[in-house]
C-alpha cells in the first residue's frame, strides 16, 4: 500500500511538471532532484527503515501538497508566472496536491499502527 501511495505521489508530481514546466525531461532539474527524495523514501522503506520512512513521507508529502500544490499558485511578486497561472495551470496543481494525499494518509496510518510517536524525538514505550 505505501509503494502504489508514493507511485502515485510522484505520479502527480511529475505529471504536473510535464504538463506546466516547458520542455521537463525525467533527467531535467526541477524533475530528477524532487524523484530523488521519493527514491529515498522508497529505499528507507525497503530496507526495513520503516520509522525514517514514515516521517520522511509525512515530511516529503506534506511539502509536495503545501509547498507545490498550493502556495506555489498564489500570486507573489517572487514567484516565476511561466506558465501562465490559468485555470488549466490551476487544475493541474489541484491534480498534484491530491495525489500527495494518498501517501500522507498511508503514512500517517503506519505512524499510529506501528506505534510511532506523535512527534519526531518522543519516545513511547515500543521505541
Amino acid at each position: 500500500m505505501a509503494g502504489g501511495a508514493l507511485v502515485l505521489a510522484w505520479t502527480g508530481f511529475v505529471v504536473h511538471n510535464f504538463a506546466d514546466l516547458p520542455g521537463q525531461t525525467f533527467v531535467s532539474p526541477e524533475t530528477l532532484l524532487p524523484s530523488l527524495g521519493f527514491v529515498g523514501i522508497a529505499v528507507l522503506w525497503l530496507t526495513g527503515a520503516h520509522r525514517a520512512a514514515v516521517w520522511a513521507a509525512l515530511v516529503w508529502g506534506g511539502l509536495h501538497l503545501v509547498g507545490g500544490a498550493f502556495l506555489s499558485v498564489l500570486p507573489l511578486p517572487i514567484l516565476p508566472f511561466d506558465p501562465e497561472q490559468s485555470l488549466r495551470h490551476y487544475l493541474f496543481h489541484v491534480l498534484y496536491g491530491v495525489t500527495q494525499l494518498p501517501l500522507l494518509l498511508v503514512a500517517w496510518r503506519s505512524r499510529r499502527t506501528d506505534g510511532l510517536p506523535d512527534r519526531p524525538g518522543v519516545l513511547n514505550d515500543r521505541t
